[in-house]
């Protein structure tokens, strides 16, 4: 995999802000060990932060993630460290016929959401933010992923409904369950953006904390 590590780069840690497992597990597969670190209380109040557009809201949402994580970290320790740490922070939404939706407030909310995508098609906005915890270097993008469905049967539903999974991720939308899999008709974009962290763009951007700072 041609990825920052083979980018002749100086060595570098990585700090993943985030507790989704399907981030984790994008993460694991580009070839990073990483440390997780999360936000116990969600101290910055996802509900709180309010944006007109989707864009801005995950964007603002991802930089919130980074602000609630850094209050709790001793930043001179790691402008001291000979290898610079990076954070990654993101958060997503879905939007379904133009309206943004987060994680399910219920499981009735989350039935109806499926059952909304069933014979239809809903998009996935994510945002990704890395900070160079050693330069205050900070960088983020968003990502926008079309999925449309075919007709999603009540059954496979309540079974998606009965794991629970559908409960903790945004819009309830969940394509890489093998209950919802064989109904997810097409992709514009890449699986791992809607698992919450695109592989190319997060390259993208590690790249850019650790040579951007230099550039400026």
């Amino acid at each position: 995999m041609q990825g920052v590590m083979e980018a002749n780069l100086s060595s570098f840690k990585i700090i993943l802000g985030s507790s989704s497992e399907a981030r984790r597990k994008v993460l694991s597969e580009m070839g990073y060990e990483f440390t997780i670190m999360v936000f116990s209380t969600q101290i910055y109040y996802e509900k709180a932060i309010r944006k007109e557009k989707p864009e801005e809201l995950v964007v603002a949402l991802a930089e919130a993630k980074a602000e609630a994580i850094l209050g709790r970290l001793s930043i001179d320790d790691f402008k001291k460290d000979a290898e610079p740490t990076l954070l990654i922070t993101s958060d997503q939404v879905v939007i379904y016929e133009g309206v943004v939706r987060e994680k399910p407030g219920s499981k009735e909310e989350a039935r109806q959401f499926i059952k909304d995508y069933s014979g239809g098609h809903a998009a996935t906005l994510g945002s990704l933010l890395v900070t160079n915890l050693k330069t205050g270097f900070r960088k983020g993008e968003w990502d926008r992923v079309e999925i449309y469905f075919h007709e999603i049967p009540d059954e496979v539903i309540d079974k998606l409904i009965e794991e629970g999974d559908v409960l903790y991720v945004a819009g309830g939308l969940l394509i890489e369950n093998p209950l919802i899999l064989p109904y997810v008709k097409e992709v514009v974009g890449t699986t791992d953006s809607v698992m919450g962290l695109p592989k190319a763009l997060t390259e993208k951007l590690l790249k850019e904390a650790i040579l951007g700072a230099m550039d400026n």
